[in-house]
């Protein structure tokens, strides 16, 4: 079994908890997973994993956050290439376009995409934890 990594930005609580959650999935797929808040990752951490889930909500006008998330996406675009990403993130607004317009950058950078991106509205109702645990199983 591969170790999977999981990296996020959260505000409100709300992608931190499809992180979890997706974690979740990983582990009962009986992998190992290092979950990590955007502020801890590093490009060693990406660098040391296959498979990476990012996870960011929408911001603003549908970006990704632009303190930590979208300076850190930055930093590892040379080094995702070939690595198996999924992306994940919560909205509460528009229609998903920072997902596509995400989706579109990694695979620009050479990620293998897992999916077109999972987003929920708000908070994971249970459909959406579901939905999460099931990436989480996908990745292994």
């Amino acid at each position: 079994m591969k170790d999977i990594l999981i990296v996020y930005w959260s505000g409100t609580g709300n992608t931190e908890k499809m992180a979890n959650l997706i974690g979740q999935g990983v582990m009962e797929s009986g992998s190992k997973v290092l979950i990590k808040n955007v502020s801890e990752a590093t490009i060693e951490d990406i660098e040391k994993f296959h498979t990476i889930a990012l996870g960011c909500p929408s911001m603003g006008s549908e970006v990704l956050e632009e303190c930590e998330m979208e300076p850190f996406i930055e930093s590892i675009k040379d080094k995702v290439g070939g690595k198996k990403i999924a992306l994940f993130g919560s909205f509460g607004w528009g229609d998903g376009q920072w997902m596509r317009d995400w989706v579109e950058r990694m695979e620009s950078y050479g990620a293998n995409l897992i999916d077109e991106g999972l987003i929920i509205n708000s908070e994971p109702d249970s459909k959406g934890e579901e939905e999460c645990i099931e990436l989480g199983k996908k990745l292994v």
